[in-house]
């Protein structure tokens, strides 16, 4: 009778984790259709606003070194050199954007499968879940949207090896760097909820986060360097706040007033 109940219990998690997923695909996919009739728009406006002189982030550091980053354009020569390319890259693209875009909705669904192994007191910290998560997402967004990506751009149109080499950057290649950067930067920016609720779990402590902190901030220093081009000023501009939400992280487990999930 137990096996039964236990095995009736197992295929209804299974049933609603598959409805879960069932669920998010649909959001994406809805959110995908929505980039792709705006692909025009996300293109020009957004993914290639970065390579223009008047973009925000060039106007003003133009304010505190004007010599270093007054120009007009980056002068870059985007060249596509498959048949497929061009489409392959608005799929992708939009694909990329529908993901960011029903990131709530994932969010959600993900809080929806858990909750019924959750205390009650827990279940009303969701709220504060959801709203976290979105928040610090999207700030990872735009943080890498108006930060890394520009010092990135500057950096590699910049590098040369040789004045007998001329960069002729392929369309793949920015565009990826983009879209990368974009979801990278937003997980990245959730550090403290994976740690918080790893810490729900009682797989981490704060004891423990506080001896491995060294440890951390080694692995957070290959991390930016994997996420931002071979350039010292954009790993620190992103390593500073990564380091910051671990010390964010740190102090929600050690305030953290809810019991764990796990005894």
């Amino acid at each position: 009778m137990e096996k039964n109940e236990k095995k009736q219990s197992f295929l209804s998690h299974l049933e609603a984790l598959r409805w879960a997923f069932v669920r998010c695909s649909i959001g994406i996919i809805i959110c995908s259709a929505a980039a792709f009739i705006f692909s025009d728009f996300i293109f020009d406006e957004i993914i290639f606003a970065p390579k223009k002189g008047d973009f925000p982030t060039y106007r003003l550091l133009s304010y505190f070194n004007e010599a270093v980053y007054t120009f007009t354009n980056l002068d870059l020569d985007l060249q596509n050199r498959k048949m497929e390319g061009q489409l392959s890259i608005l799929i992708w693209t939009c694909l990329s954007f529908g993901i960011i875009a029903a990131f709530p909705l994932i969010l959600f669904e993900f809080w929806k499968f858990i909750r019924p192994a959750l205390y009650k007191k827990e279940t009303k910290a969701g709220l504060i879940f959801l709203t976290s998560s979105t928040l610090l997402f999207f700030t990872g967004v735009l943080f890498g949207y108006y930060i890394i990506i520009p010092f990135s751009l500057k950096f590699l149109t910049e590098f040369s090896i040789s004045n007998t080499v001329q960069n002729k950057f392929d369309l793949n290649s920015y565009i990826s760097l983009v879209r990368t950067t974009l979801l990278a930067t937003g997980i990245v920016f959730n550090l403290p909820v994976i740690i918080y609720f790893l810490f729900r779990l009682n797989i981490v402590s704060t004891a423990l986060l506080k001896e491995y902190r060294r440890y951390a901030y080694v692995i957070i220093l290959v991390s930016s360097a994997v996420i931002t081009p071979p350039d010292i000023l954009s790993q620190v501009v992103l390593v500073i706040p990564m380091f910051a939400l671990y010390e964010v992280s740190i102090f929600l487990t050690k305030f953290g007033s809810i019991k764990p999930i796990i005894n």
